[in-house]
């Protein structure tokens, strides 16, 4: 029994202890005219419903003890007559964030709002007990922040309604903004200023402006979320400046393209609220400029002159490309100044020379090579003509022969000393004709021996003519076509060569033998293949080049030809016939031989055994 009771007590000793606790935040709360307002109000420690009723009421400075009914949850018949129209207007509502927990709110403060607010809940306990109510001061403060883009014109409304400034900037240039930002508040308060960006002819809002970087109310400087602000903040082509107590300046550096819109400045003031919140209790904002960027890529010309030119070969080839566009010289701006040559070769263009960013000349993979040698040509920036470039080219070749384009690439030097390519034109095309002596070469080819045997030395002749009135220089070299797959065509395999300097050039055959080259007259050339073997066989060709050096040492392939393929085949020898049947002759008699000793032995050894016996 005793138990019992104290199962019993429990409960009443539990709900003796449960007392209604309604809380709004601790004030006073300094809020602007003209700003929202919204007080939280929840209640604890309930009986009843979990749903609870809220009532608002006014107790205004001039009449501390007399309250005014705003607002109810409960009774649609609640509100005085001073505050019926706001609340039917909605500009004065109840938030319910849950079923004990509400906010108060006023969409647009008055002066008049000023005084302390009580927040009551009903009674749904089974008796009176606990705090059925809260109060919080809330004073109202009269807007002081003033924002402008000027000291001439600071702004009194939400936003200044005057024409803004008109700003063109050509690409890569510094581009400045101002913006004056203070308060005359009486309140301690904190200020941010934020400057933002808009599209051009955009409507203003938080869905349009896209911010480029701020200042906050803690004095620490934070970026654009956008990559196109935050990754140049991080290069240091992006920053603010306060210089005095109310200007702010933003910087970029180096202006863009895609900066292109118009810029706002946005400053708000915050207060700190009694329980350690920060509250913004104002925001304005100032058109700062309409800025239009003109991109270095529209103002760029290209023009190549002459528009035609005919030049013999072996002469001095000029060729001029003027640069113009850009009014006056631009910061962090480099050039590049090249030359490319269409021909049937290469219909999509290669490069003949190019002077780079850093001041040099690079001459293209054709005109600078092993092979061909250095070509003496030079590109240089005339400074008797402002914007002109000159390609020379000396000793002109064969090759020379096309049209021309010169190619103008503009980069801009970030910050963090990377090169951007911002723009790139191409000339119209000019033609280069070119008149040359023709050169006409010939191969002939054909075996010293037309009966070769494995094991002999097979000798392949190679005569040339040539027809022309220049030096030149022949090279030489002998292929072989060797039929290993008759699903597959034959691929040609380099045997051996003679450079144009005479220098020979020895490559493995397919038996592995040894390669040797006779000169016999000043056209004429004898491949020597020793030990001809069966791997051998097959089709060579001699493969000659005629090559011209000009007058600053570089080389032109002047003409190209081949012989008629030559069959060769290693006949076999009458030895070789033999050889097989005698090898297999022998091994005959030998196993024959074997078997009938064998025989024999074991007779004699048979009959031996029996003696014994």
């Amino acid at each position: 029994m005793e138990g019992t009771g104290i199962v019993v007590l429990l409960p009443l000793f539990l709900g003796t202890c449960l007392a209604r606790e309604v809380h709004v935040p601790e004030g006073p709360l300094y809020r602007v005219e003209g700003t929202s307002i919204w007080i939280p109000c929840n209640v604890s420690d309930y009986e009843g419903p979990s749903l609870q009723h809220f009532e608002w009421f006014l107790y205004r400075p001039t009449a501390p003890d007399a309250s005014i009914g705003i607002i109810s949850t409960k009774e649609p018949r609640f509100t005085y007559a001073v505050y019926e129209s706001r609340v039917r207007s909605g500009d004065v509502y109840i938030h319910r964030v849950r079923g004990d927990s509400v906010e108060f709110r006023i969409q647009h403060l008055r002066t008049e709002d000023a005084g302390i607010y009580e927040c009551y809940t009903p009674n749904t306990d089974t008796k009176y007990n606990g705090m059925y109510s809260d109060k919080v001061m809330v004073e109202v403060i009269p807007d002081l922040l003033q924002v402008s883009a000027t000291s001439t014109s600071p702004l009194k409304g939400r936003l200044a309604p005057v024409s803004p400034l008109h700003l063109t900037v050509t690409e890569s240039k510094e581009l400045q903004l101002s913006c004056l930002a203070m308060t005359q508040s009486q309140q301690h308060t904190h200020l941010s200023v934020s400057f933002g960006m808009s599209a051009p002819d955009a409507p203003v809002g938080r869905q349009t402006l896209q911010e480029v970087i701020t200042v906050r109310r803690d004095f620490t400087i934070e970026p654009g979320t956008s990559s196109l602000f935050a990754d140049r903040y991080q290069n240091e082509e992006l920053r603010i400046e306060k210089t005095g107590n109310e200007k702010y300046r933003m910087v970029i550096a180096s202006i863009r393209p895609e900066d292109t819109g118009t810029y706002h400045c946005t400053a708000a003031e915050w207060i700190q609220d009694p329980d350690g919140s920060w509250q913004k209790i104002t925001e304005k904002r100032s058109v700062l400029a309409q800025v239009h960027v003109q991109a270095i890529a529209d103002q760029l010309t290209v023009l190549a002159n002459p528009a035609e030119i005919r030049v013999n070969s072996g002469d001095t080839m000029e060729l001029f490309c003027n640069v113009t566009g850009i009014i006056s010289p631009l910061p962090a701006v480099i050039y590049s100044v090249g030359w490319e040559i269409a021909t049937t070769q290469h219909p999509q263009g290669q490069l003949v020379a190019e002077l780079n960013v850093d001041g040099a000349v690079v001459l293209g993979e054709g005109y600078s090579n092993s092979e061909t040698g250095k070509r003496h040509i030079s590109l240089e920036k005339l400074a008797t003509l402002p914007g002109y470039y000159r390609l020379r080219i000396h000793a002109a070749q064969p090759g020379d022969m096309g049209t021309y384009s010169c190619i103008v690439k503009v980069y801009v030097r970030r910050s963090n000393l990377t090169l951007q390519r911002v723009a790139r034109k191409k000339s119209e095309a000019l033609k280069v004709h070119l008149k040359s002596e023709a050169v006409i070469l010939q191969a002939y080819s054909w075996l010293v021996l037309s009966s070769v045997y494995r094991g002999e030395t097979a000798g392949l002749l190679c005569n040339i003519t040539i027809e022309t009135t220049q030096t030149a220089h022949i090279a030489v070299s002998w292929w072989a076509e060797l039929d290993r797959d008759e699903q597959q065509e034959p691929k040609s395999h380099l045997i051996a060569s003679v450079d144009r300097e005479g220098v020979m050039e020895f490559h493995e055959r397919a038996s592995g033998g040894e390669v040797s080259i006779d000169k016999l007259g000043p056209l004429c050339y004898k491949l020597r293949m020793h030990q001809l073997q069966q791997a051998d066989e097959g089709k060579y060709y001699c493969a000659v080049t005629a090559w011209i050096q000009y007058p600053d040492q570089s080389w032109y392939r002047a003409a190209s030809a081949k012989s008629e393929p030559v069959t060769v085949y290693p006949y076999a020898r009458a030895m070789d016939l033999l050889f097989i049947p005698l090898i297999v002759g022998i091994a005959s008699a030998i196993i024959v031989g074997i078997i009938i000793v064998a025989t024999v032995t074991c007779c004699f050894m048979r009959r031996l055994q029996r003696r014994k016996r």
